[in-house]
């Protein structure tokens, strides 16, 4: 039997669990505005969006009581709005075309690696783990070849050199594994995932994580890209969620994008 103030009691801590879903959820919703403005309509206006929403944020966190693993999820989440404005606002054009790409990506490692000092976290729980590294390597590389052909036929990326050379293969494996993958993965798997399965549950985690990544290939322009980075998005999730390790996500990302940049282009050019 459950009494009168038992019940209305149990009403409250829903309804303030209801808010705090929304509160997630809006964040989520003003990122892929702030995406969608930077990407379809004006580059200053997105970069604005971007820097409201981290200010909001934390000022948010920091004057209203929030249960701890939505508190995490927020500040995990700033990130994302972190990411836009330093990858688009800084000035790159004094660096090299050609080591663009890793500096761009040394920003955001950057940024995770800040956040995870601040929060204390573990390497290990986050998913950098020595157990079962050559198998889960194996699988992210069997995963990622597929992934890379299967996407090229999608948004067809022009060859970046003439012809074909085995020492842009090697940079570009360099690239994609130490820094692309490597920061996309920590950022939305390691970081991201990893803190909305605990406040919302696992299937909700990882749909809003995959949401999220796929919103952040806006610049694509390109509908089915977008709906092919979502579930594959939901698979490296999964494989996340499942394995506890980051390594056959980082694997698959990046074999994924040499194939999709480095190896498909010169195959069918």
């Amino acid at each position: 039997m459950v009494t009168k103030e038992g019940l209305t009691g149990q009403t409250v801590i829903v309804k303030a669990g209801q808010r705090q879903w929304l509160f997630i959820l809006a964040i989520s919703a003003t990122i892929a505005t702030s995406e969608w403005v930077f990407a379809y309509k004006d580059v200053a206006y997105g970069i604005g969006l971007a820097l409201l929403l981290a200010i909001g944020i934390y000022i948010t966190i920091s004057v209203i009581r929030l249960s701890q693993p939505i508190t995490d999820c927020a500040e995990s989440l700033a990130l994302i709005p972190l990411y836009i404005l330093f990858t688009s606002s800084l000035p790159w054009f004094f660096i090299n075309q050609q080591y663009l790409l890793p500096a761009l990506y040394s920003t955001i490692l950057a940024l995770c690696l800040w956040h995870i000092y601040q929060k204390k976290l573990n390497f290990s729980e986050l998913g950098f783990k020595r157990d079962k590294w050559l198998k889960y390597l194996l699988i992210g590389v069997a995963m990622g070849i597929p992934v890379g052909v299967m996407e090229y036929f999608i948004i067809y990326p022009a060859p970046a050199f003439p012809a074909f050379e085995f020492k842009y293969l090697l940079r570009d494996l360099v690239y994609m594994l130490a820094f692309v993958a490597l920061g996309e993965e920590l950022l939305f798997r390691g970081l991201v995932q990893r803190d909305l399965i605990k406040a919302l549950g696992w299937k909700q985690g990882i749909i809003l994580t995959s949401l999220l990544f796929a919103v952040m290939h806006l610049t694509w322009r390109s509908i089915p890209e977008l709906v092919f980075v979502f579930f594959i998005g939901l698979l490296l999730g999964y494989v996340y969620y499942k394995t506890k390790s980051l390594v056959a996500p980082i694997v698959m990302h990046g074999i994924g994008n040499v194939i999709l940049v480095a190896v498909m282009p010169y195959l069918l050019s």
